[in-house]
């Protein structure tokens, strides 16, 4: 693990992203940002045996780091008042596949998140208030209420793959 290294200021005070308004650098830019700095400061040690590992039957890193970044892209579809494609769908349904190396899943994770952040610049200065609607049922919510709960859904699987890890980071047995 990395606590041991000195660390930066969480991105939201760095004073970068001045481009991009305050509400979408700080709600979502700097979230997605925050996200991933956690997710490899303590996921980026485990060996590919412990990223797949599921202590007292919690899910995986590996499928918290995945739904992370699936959903991300998901939900951002969403956003852009898309429907999902056939291959998004595809890819939910292979989250929990207990494959790949460690290397790998951060990978994706960070690949994820890098697109994600140019997706989330190019809607980030829209009206807030525009209607959006999620899933089959197309439920109704905003462009806003979709940007806040993907910096939150983010953050919420990043932390709970941070919580395996040190628990799989902790066992003799891994």
């Amino acid at each position: 693990m990395n606590q041991d290294e000195p660390s930066l200021p969480e991105p939201w005070l760095r004073g970068t992203l001045t481009e991009v308004p305050a509400v979408g650098r700080g709600v979502f830019l700097h979230a997605l940002q925050l996200a991933w700095e956690d997710a490899k400061k303590w996921c980026d040690r485990l060996s590919d045996k412990q990223i797949h590992a599921r202590p007292a039957g919690l899910p995986s890193v590996a499928f918290q780091l995945r739904h992370a970044a699936g959903s991300l892209d998901r939900l951002l579809t969403y956003a852009e008042g898309r429907a999902l494609s056939g291959e998004q769908l595809r890819s939910l349904k292979a989250e929990a596949r207990p494959n790949g190396s460690a290397a790998e899943i951060l990978a994706e994770l960070e690949s994820a998140l890098d697109l994600g952040s140019l997706r989330v610049r190019a809607c980030a200065t829209d009206d807030l208030s525009l209607p959006r609607t999620v899933g089959s049922k197309r439920l109704p919510t905003t462009l806003g209420g979709l940007l806040v709960h993907i910096a939150d859904h983010t953050q919420r699987h990043v932390g709970q793959a941070i919580t395996t890890a040190k628990l799989v980071s902790a066992s003799k047995a891994l």
